[in-house]
């Protein structure tokens, strides 16, 4: 990777990102709301059966497919992706985030310059965009490598997932950092697998997560928007 990938993919990761990904939980406010995520063992679980279940085994597949098209210039491909995500959403506030996480960094996109003109083309045709789509189309344009892409996707999910832990449980900073150290080892542990996975094995079944992130959507006090 260049150095000036290797920055560009630190400002693609970085919390100050304007995106709006601090308001959203994925759903784990519900799981604290009912009891099921209370402590630190339990947030550092929670995160770890997310990952597994859903973020590598489904999102972290579909980000390297339409990076892969976008690097192809697979314009049907990248729409089809595009609405497969869309539609893998389990409720409407899950759906919501990467609806509004996407149309955010779409927007910031048009006020950046030197990003190629295909690539806003391209996002401003979808009715609707998801997230994936639009951070793998500018980690195309940034050169940054298809790992790095990937790595950095699901570091900022988890960055995100232990802060709303740190909001709401509540968690110490020392059980943040502990946890984050954990899932940075799995994450680069895992890795390998995930570049060499095969398609018909992609999967996000995890209907506890499902359930959790619709009951969300009429809890009654919360902090978050999914």
């Amino acid at each position: 990777m260049s150095d000036l990938a290797r920055m560009r993919l630190l400002q693609l990761a970085s919390p100050a990102l304007p995106i709006g990904g601090y308001s959203h939980s994925q759903g784990l406010e519900s799981a604290i709301e009912r009891g099921l995520v209370v402590d630190e063992p339990s947030v550092a679980r929670w995160i770890a059966d997310v990952l597994k279940f859903s973020v590598a085994s489904y999102e972290v597949p579909m980000l390297q497919a339409m990076q892969t098209a976008w690097a192809s210039g697979d314009e049907s491909a990248l729409r089809s992706l595009n609405d497969q995500f869309l539609a893998s959403r389990e409720s409407a506030e899950l759906r919501g985030a990467t609806l509004q996480m996407g149309f955010s960094m779409h927007s910031l996109l048009r006020v950046l310059p030197d990003l190629p003109a295909p690539l806003l083309s391209l996002l401003a045709s979808l009715e609707h965009v998801s997230l994936p789509c639009v951070w793998s189309g500018v980690a195309n344009a940034w050169s940054i490598e298809l790992p790095d892409s990937m790595s950095a996707y699901v570091w900022v999910w988890a960055e995100n997932q232990v802060l709303v832990a740190m909001k709401s449980v509540p968690l110490g900073q020392s059980a943040g950092q502990r946890i984050l150290l954990r899932v940075g080892s799995e994450i680069a542990a895992q890795l390998g697998s995930w570049m060499s996975r095969e398609d018909e094995l992609n999967s996000n079944f995890a209907p506890g997560l499902a359930i959790l992130a619709a009951h969300h959507e009429t809890q009654y006090s919360r902090l978050f928007r999914s």
